[in-house]
């Protein structure tokens, strides 16, 4: 008996094989298989040859003999591979804690939550508290599948799929006010609208974001890409009152922000009321309407009226799947979804639109956590297994779901020679000359093949390569095969990206720090230099003052008169002047001898008459003041005076 974890995994898995939505309906299934996954799926899928054995209940279930060291014991109707053969195992179904993605709107912020299946609601709503500075208490958490949740359940409980958007309300605050009608419209023409668009016919849901000045004739165009459904066929449930022309920008549309729910589908035509009984002896399929749109809408993919009802003697032709020689593999690619919609219904893979290139990109050269495996269907409609292998494998729900959940499915159609030439050279350019020899050499009736491709660090790796002749289970069990080993492959990827980025951010650190050391010395070292640059400055500054001073000097002690002898026919003064040292200065002068010569004196001693005053003692006065022209008899210096210097403040 299978435990309680083994039977969450059990029903996820087979939820996912068989696109059963309902978990009641599930596991009531799987309770009447004993919990039986391959035998459960094999009731709800049931095909020609069954599956082998049960991985659960280890019963065998009838059906060929296989044994993977004999070649020769594969039955006829199972799909081989050019390349290792994957044969699915237990641990398909036994899964590592999965890691949940989750974009969180709430008005005009997008929030990214990583957390583990195990986590609950309510640690969402603590990360979103930190991020949006909103109450846990005022915030309401919407866009589960199951409706309202509680903040105790488990994420694992939910089902829910790698990638998730959510939304927040906050009814219990104020929106942000706004001055006027104007500043309000333009508020929300910068605003981000998700609108969730569920495709009525396959039941499959499209988050789509749209800013306020997006029109609704941009989302009815973008939602003509996803589902092939052109825009004069689109039939809409959900659409405010208000919007009553295309043209109206989504902010004026009166959508609820930040969320809004629309329905699309298809607009019935004249020609899917006629009976079904009248089918033709072979498998023609034609596009008719009475008002001639469907005409006017193969020309959007460049299919002219001949290419739509050109005749033969016998029986009306197919639409090329992909026109012949097309420049752009993005209209190609176009053209082929459109065809393939035509043919088989709105319910299929969603082919990647653009080159071979651009799906590479998308798959493998993102982080590891986000890649994906590529899966590239090639078409032939010459061969006898296309129809059968369209419309009941590739577009089964099952496949689709899963389809959609892991692989990134590009396709081509290798019916035209120059088609079927162009797609060798790119095979050879990223594969290699031996996948495109194993292509070349396939037979028509062996069409359509359906490649498996995972991104390798120095090149791409073919893990499978899947026949026409197949049935659901054997392509759904190749499928979950190739996801063991490219989970497997993603897990040391993501550890070892994880690592390399760890490493880089220490390298940055250190680089950084680096960064700021040098920096930090480099600033020293300038400081340094400007320092020793001023001081440098200021040392000539003073070696030239004194120099101009030293030059005053001399100047003024040679112009000086001769000291007169103490004897002399002339008066003679002798005058005593005191340094600011201590020192004293002492010599004679001719009474008659102006007082500019005492200042130059003294000057010439190192005391200019500028910085220095000349004083007194009784009475007290500034000599300096006085009249330089007079004589030291006139101003009273005779015979004899001490005086004493003192530097002007």
């Amino acid at each position: 008996m299978a435990s309680n974890m083994d039977r969450e995994m059990i029903l996820a898995d087979f939820q996912a094989c068989t696109g059963i939505e309902n978990i009641d309906e599930a596991i009531t299934l799987l309770e009447q298989n004993n919990w039986d996954l391959v035998a459960a799926i094999n009731g709800v899928i049931p095909q020609e040859n069954g599956i082998l054995q049960s991985d659960y209940g280890g019963e065998t279930i009838p059906g060929p003999a296989f044994d993977p060291s004999h070649p020769a014991s594969v039955p006829a109707s199972s799909s081989s591979s050019a390349f290792r053969p994957v044969m699915p195992s237990r641990q398909i179904v036994e899964r590592q804690p999965r890691m949940l993605d989750f974009r969180v709107e709430y008005r005009d912020r997008n929030v990214d939550v990583v957390l583990e299946d195990s986590c609950t609601v309510g640690e969402i709503k603590q990360i979103l508290e930190n991020e949006l500075q909103i109450p846990v208490s005022k915030m309401l958490l919407k866009g589960w599948k199951t409706g309202d949740v509680e903040d105790s359940t488990v994420l694992k409980s939910l089902h829910l799929p790698k990638n998730n958007s959510l939304y927040v309300l906050t009814p219990d605050l104020p929106p942000p006010s706004s001055s006027s009608h104007a500043g309000a419209l333009q508020e929300s023409l910068n605003q981000n609208f998700m609108l969730i668009i569920t495709h009525r016919e396959v039941q499959r849901e499209y988050n789509l974001n749209f800013s306020g000045s997006s029109t609704i004739q941009e989302v009815k165009r973008n939602v003509y890409d996803l589902t092939s459904i052109p825009v004069r066929h689109q039939l809409w449930e959900g659409w405010p009152t208000s919007a009553t022309d295309d043209s109206m920008c989504l902010a004026e549309s009166g959508l609820s922000y930040p969320c809004h729910r629309l329905t699309v589908g298809r607009r019935a035509s004249p020609a899917q009321t006629r009976e079904q009984s009248e089918e033709q002896s072979t498998d023609v399929h034609m596009v008719s309407d009475s008002d001639g749109d469907d005409f006017e809408d193969a020309s959007e993919f460049g299919v002219d009226d001949g290419e739509v009802f050109g005749m033969t003697s016998s029986a009306l032709r197919k639409s090329p799947m992909m026109p012949e020689n097309a420049e752009n593999e993005g209209d190609a690619l176009l053209q082929f979804t459109a065809e393939f919609s035509s043919r088989y219904g709105d319910c299929h893979p969603v082919f990647f639109i653009g080159s071979l290139e651009a799906a590479f990109q998308e798959a493998f050269y993102v982080k590891a956590r986000d890649r994906k495996l590529l899966a590239i269907y090639l078409h032939h409609d010459e061969s006898v297994l296309t129809n059968v292998f369209c419309s009941q494998m590739l577009c089964a729900e099952s496949i689709v779901s899963y389809l959609s959940q892991n692989f990134i499915t590009w396709a081509w159609d290798l019916t035209k020679d120059a088609n079927r030439a162009r797609f060798l050279t790119m095979c050879n350019r990223h594969f290699g000359s031996v996948v495109a020899q194993t292509i070349r050499t396939q037979k028509t009736d062996q069409f359509p093949l359906f490649l498996i491709i995972m991104g390798k660090r120095s090149s791409n790796e073919v893990l499978n390569v899947i026949q026409g002749n197949t049935t659901v289970d054997e392509l759904m069990m190749r499928l979950m095969a190739a996801m063991e080993i490219f989970t497997a492959q993603q897990q040391e990827d993501i550890k070892d990206e994880d690592e390399r980025e760890a490493r880089e951010n220490v390298k940055r650190e250190q680089d950084e720090a680096y960064r700021l050391s040098l920096e930090a010395d480099r600033a020293k070292r300038e400081a340094h230099e400007r320092e020793m640059a001023e001081q440098f400055r200021l040392e000539q500054i003073r070696k030239e003052q004194e120099e101009e001073r030293e030059a005053i000097r001399l100047s003024l002690e040679q112009a000086l008169p001769p000291e007169p002898k103490e004897e002399n026919a002339e008066p003679v003064s002798k005058l005593r002047i005191r340094t600011p040292s201590g020192e004293f200065l002492e010599r004679r002068f001719l009474a008659s001898n102006k007082l500019q010569i005492v200042f130059d004196f003294v000057a010439s001693k190192g005391f200019p008459w500028d910085e220095f005053k000349l004083l007194s003692t009784f009475p007290r006065r500034d000599v300096t003041q006085l009249d330089p022209n007079k004589s030291l008899l006139e101003v009273k210096l005779f015979p004899q005076e001490t005086l004493f210097l003192e530097a002007k403040e």
